[in-house]
């Protein structure tokens, strides 16, 4: 894979399923790692479709050079769904796929949470809050350098319990950036339970257009409408957030919108229902 060219020029049919069949692959990846080692699979599954458009359908950027100075910068701010963005990197050739299987070993390019060290990642995290400041730096760094690069920041909606997360919100509509875009994963579930049970967030959509953000609503999963989106962040004259309504552990019944997913390593038997699942999904794809 090369450097990606304009969305305008890739969205036709044949693309969307080319960009459906590697998320299937994808989505295999993310099972068969965790077969080996408890992951945050049901996190992973939720944001799977928005890395995959972004890296295969949107972003600028090149696999075999992956520290291009003009290249789209993606942070992965709930840095626990690493899986998802490691599966997706070596789909696209940052890394040999056969490299998946190091996850979270010691001295793996593949640790728990997103590191430099790996290819493709562009900035670490895990300590949930600070992505959106870290695009902020980047977005500014773009600006000063007159390079057309986007920062796309990927935060969970339990995320936004955090404050530093609202201070950034702040200072992006106040720099007026409108070469950053924050996806929220809306998958409603954070660690110990419904998100709107740990902290209320509804009205999000309105709070945020209160700190001036343009503000989008989709169905995380569909791959047409995330483009779609993406789009027309790239006409915005400010900040854009996209709050992508999923739902965790995607494509995987028994662990669908639950927290059954969200720290697990499959037992022998549920790997294989989940293999036959996603095999039977796909043949009816």
């Amino acid at each position: 894979m090369g450097i990606a060219v304009e969305t305008s020029d890739l969205m036709h049919a044949t693309d969307v399923q080319k960009l459906k069949e590697k998320i299937r692959e994808v989505r295999r990846s993310l099972v068969d790692m965790t077969s080996m080692i408890g992951v945050h699979l049901g996190s992973s599954l939720s944001c799977l479709e928005i890395i995959a458009t972004l890296y295969f359908l949107k972003m600028r950027h090149c696999p075999h050079r992956p520290q291009w100075k003009d290249r789209d910068r993606f942070i992965l701010s709930k840095g626990h769904a690493a899986p998802a963005l490691y599966a997706v990197l070596a789909e696209a050739g940052y890394f040999p796929k056969e490299e998946l299987k190091s996850f979270k070993l010691i001295d793996s390019r593949l640790q728990g949470h997103p590191d430099l060290k790996t290819p493709g990642v562009d900035a670490p995290s895990g300590s949930l809050g600070q992505g959106l400041s870290i695009g902020i730096g980047m977005a500014v760094a773009a600006k000063m350098r007159g390079s057309r690069s986007r920062v796309y920041v990927l935060m969970g909606d339990g995320e936004c319990d955090e404050g530093q997360v609202w201070e950034a919100l702040m200072t992006a509509a106040h720099l007026r950036l409108d070469n950053l875009v924050l996806i929220i994963d809306r998958n409603g579930w954070q660690l110990d339970d419904r998100t709107e049970e740990v902290k209320r967030k509804i009205p999000l959509r309105s709070r945020l257009e209160s700190f001036g953000w343009e503000t989008y609503s989709i169905n995380g999963h569909d791959v047409e409408k995330i483009i779609e989106v993406l789009d027309c962040a790239d006409r915005a004259e400010q900040p854009v957030a996209i709050i992508a309504h999923t739902k965790k552990g995607k494509g995987i019944s028994f662990i669908e919108d639950s927290n059954k997913g969200h720290k697990l390593k499959l037992s022998e038997e549920e790997y294989l229902a989940a293999i036959k699942e996603l095999e039977m999904k796909a043949g009816c794809a």
